[in-house]
């Protein structure tokens, strides 16, 4: 459903405010009010996007009206509208933040017109500024949401590097925010004015990653056309970030030692040395020591790469952040599918913070993403959007269930008790409400509970 942006008339005269009601009111939310304190009024309870304010007006003049509504909040436009052309009104209204100014009589196509021009356009500058926003935090720890003791010490701890040039070897499971993190460490140190560039070494087919890594010479090889220049000399001066480094083969973790060692690359093709001034930053979510001991990884790049270890720890180990971050995903997404979200309910927050995230902060940012798109637009986010499988303690996995011995029926009813509760205690043993997340009648969840020995007096 599309929320329409809301536009105030303030006009004394009723009929110039009922004529413009019947103008815009196919097209927008349309409150009015008849004298300016009453329009003040409504702006400070009601979400405004433009006002059509009337010059003339015995309690208060317009223009002392529209100095007041950008006071209390800038972003909201206004179109000055008034029966006299008087051209020192209209400066006046312009230096005070009017976007336009409308003399009677009026065409109702012209006042639309006007109306779906500085909306779209209002639209347009909010979107630039929230990209502008995104772009800034991007770059440094305002991307990185957190209160725990973890990742406190984890925002510590980038401060301290962010101003050398020590190679840094982050640790975490997919989803956790590693490349995040090495964004954050570059464009919070003395490099951030150089490249930043990102190679995942495992997603990038091995026979190609020499030349990904190194560039070549024209003729080098069969389709060597032309030079090209690799990642370490697109990076020069500033952050090689080589994601998933366990997936790089045995032969270029000796090349990347020997660059890490002498400060220079060569081209495939080529035997002229490039000397390159980087920092390298690692990331992997395997155990590179274990890799070590399997002969997979070598040890002498492991202490290169290692010099400072920063682990990021997966997000069940740091539910006091959910909160955090399903508000930040939110307030994302609200704007990008320009929905009116205003939060969640405490339930919903309890059962986001229960749940153990397999899938780390991107599961976090997919389920948002999901529960906003599929949202009338305006309510709040409650128990009854949460997905079940999220209501369900999933770490009580199927295999745990058939150690226990019974059979398929005796798995059936384990399993079955596990998310009666879990959806019991994520609605705080409300009874109607866990049979309506359940998709059950609430005397067939009565009946269920009695089988299986739950007790619903909570």
């Amino acid at each position: 459903m599309e929320i329409k942006p809301t536009v105030l008339i303030v006009d004394d005269e009723l009929g110039a405010r009922q004529s413009l009601e019947v103008i815009l009111e196919d097209h927008y939310r349309v409150l009015s009010a008849e004298s300016g304190q009453m329009g003040l009024d409504i702006v400070r309870k009601e979400s405004i996007d433009l006002v059509l304010l009337d010059v003339h007006m015995p309690d208060m003049d317009g223009l002392e009206v529209l100095r007041k509504i950008k006071e209390e909040d800038e972003g909201i436009e206004a179109v000055m509208v008034s029966a006299l052309n008087l051209a020192r009104k209209a400066v006046e209204a312009i230096k005070l933040g009017a976007c336009d100014y409308i003399t009677k009589p009026y065409e109702p196509d012209d006042i639309l017109s006007t109306v779906n021009r500085v909306i779209s356009q209002q639209k347009l500058q909010r979107e630039l500024d929230f990209l502008r926003k995104e772009m800034k935090e991007s770059r440094g720890l305002g991307q990185i949401i957190g209160q725990s003791r973890a990742m406190l010490e984890i925002f510590n701890l980038i401060k301290k590097v962010a101003f050398t040039s020590t190679h840094i070897l982050i640790k975490g499971e997919s989803g956790t925010g590693k490349e995040l993190v090495a964004r954050s460490i570059h464009y919070q140190g003395n490099r951030k004015d150089q490249p930043f560039v990102a190679i995942n070494c495992a997603a990038i087919p091995s026979e190609l990653m020499e030349s990904e890594m190194f560039g070549h010479e024209k003729g080098a090889f069969t389709g060597a056309h032309t030079r090209t220049i690799g990642k370490f000399e697109h990076a020069n001066g500033g952050t090689l970030f080589l994601d998933e480094i366990s997936a790089l083969r045995s032969d270029l973790q000796a090349k990347l030692l020997r660059v890490l060692q002498e400060k220079e690359i060569e081209r495939i093709g080529s035997n002229r040395p490039i000397k390159i001034n980087i920092r390298v930053i690692s990331a992997t979510n395997t155990d590179l020591e274990e890799a070590i001991a399997q002969g997979k990884f070598r040890q002498d790049l492991y202490f290169r790469l290692n010099v400072v270890p920063i682990s990021i720890p997966p997000l069940c180990e740091r539910r006091e952040d959910v909160p955090l971050l399903a508000q930040h995903f939110l307030n994302k997404f609200n704007i990008a599918f320009h929905k009116r979200i205003s939060g969640f309910s405490e339930k919903a927050l309890d059962a986001l913070s229960r749940y153990h995230w397999p899938g780390n902060i991107r599961e976090l940012e997919n389920l948002i993403e999901r529960i906003v798109v599929l949202s009338s637009g305006e309510e709040l986010i409650d128990i009854k959007h949460i997905p079940i499988e999220i209501l369900m303690d999933s770490k009580q996995d199927i295999e745990d269930l058939a150690g226990k011995g019974g059979g398929l029926s005796k798995i059936r009813e384990e399993f079955e008790k596990r998310i009666i509760l879990n959806v019991l205690e994520a609605c705080q043993w409300n009874q109607t409400e866990a049979a309506r997340v359940l998709k059950i009648s609430r005397a067939h969840l009565i009946q269920r509970a009695k089988q299986f020995g739950i007790s619903l007096k909570k």
